[in-house]
């Protein structure tokens, strides 16, 4: 692999991460980090030296990046090296440093309340009323379809997310009808011969895709200035608002990390 578009080493390296269907969004990650360490050496990655990854790493420290862009990197370059080249002399010269861990920012009632009262249009309101009311990621939010959502159960299923995990999340009746109401005013006619089930809740501009991510936190930092939040808190503070808030009502602990998805996960209580 050099840092031109295409190579037998980079088809080989795609053709690895398809076998083990790692997600598009592992394997844009891997490759730009083998395409990082190629710039770095000047050369293909399958002519290094266990001193050339060793100076790669001293070089990502020197850079000042942050212990998890490390980390991604260099879980890249590992893969490359361990699964492609079946280099193991090169792949115990990597290490992955502990990242700090830190209570996450979160919202208190009356900020989350403030912050869905100042969205400017219904579909703000809606889009942040599913991730706070529903606790879903960014990614979760924008691909909801038509068919994730049980109206008769009041659930909405989130399919194949993180961890390749599917899970039912809990749809009040509030936010039911935001929905209701959104669908709507919805705009129609671009996928009109897309079967109603399959429609994106929330199309993008681009045809056939819905909206990104990267637009849904543009419209949460222009709520959260507008409701006169000054925290730093980010649209991923919602999920953990909405944890910390059932968590305050009495909800066991249980019930959170099913709705989450994760065994382990532990909101932050009330101070």
């Amino acid at each position: 692999m050099s840092t031109d578009a295409a190579t037998p080493l980079r088809q080989r390296m795609i053709e690895d991460m398809n076998a083990r269907k790692l997600g598009a969004h592992s394997q844009r990650s891997h490759i730009s980090s083998c395409r990082r360490f190629a710039a770095f050496l000047k050369r293909s990655p399958d002519t290094a030296a266990p001193d050339d990854v060793r100076r790669f790493q001293l070089h990502l420290a020197e850079t000042g990046m942050s212990i998890c862009n490390r980390n991604r990197i260099m879980t890249g370059v590992k893969f490359l090296f361990r699964v492609t080249l079946r280099r193991l002399d090169l792949t115990a010269e990597i290490y992955h440093l502990r990242e700090p861990q830190k209570i996450p920012l979160v919202m208190s009632q009356d900020e989350t309340r403030r912050l869905l009262a100042v969205a400017s249009s219904l579909k703000v309101r809606v889009l942040l009323s599913v991730a706070y009311g529903c606790g879903l990621r960014a990614g979760e939010v924008v691909r909801l379809k038509v068919k994730h959502v049980d109206s008769a159960q009041k659930i909405i299923r989130v399919e194949q997310s993180k961890g390749r995990k599917d899970r039912n999340v809990m749809l009040s009746p509030d936010t039911l009808d935001l929905l209701r109401q959104w669908w709507k005013t919805r705009r129609r006619g671009f996928d009109s011969t897309t079967p109603v089930a399959e429609r994106w809740l929330f199309p993008g501009q681009r045809p056939g895709k819905p909206m990104t991510t990267r637009q849904l936190n543009r419209l949460f930092h222009e709520a959260a200035d507008a409701a006169g939040i000054k925290k730093g808190v980010t649209l991923h503070a919602l999920r953990h608002s909405f944890a910390t808030h059932l968590l305050e009502r009495g909800t066991d602990i249980r019930i959170i990390q099913a709705l989450f998805g994760m065994a382990t996960y532990c909101p932050r209580t009330a101070s």
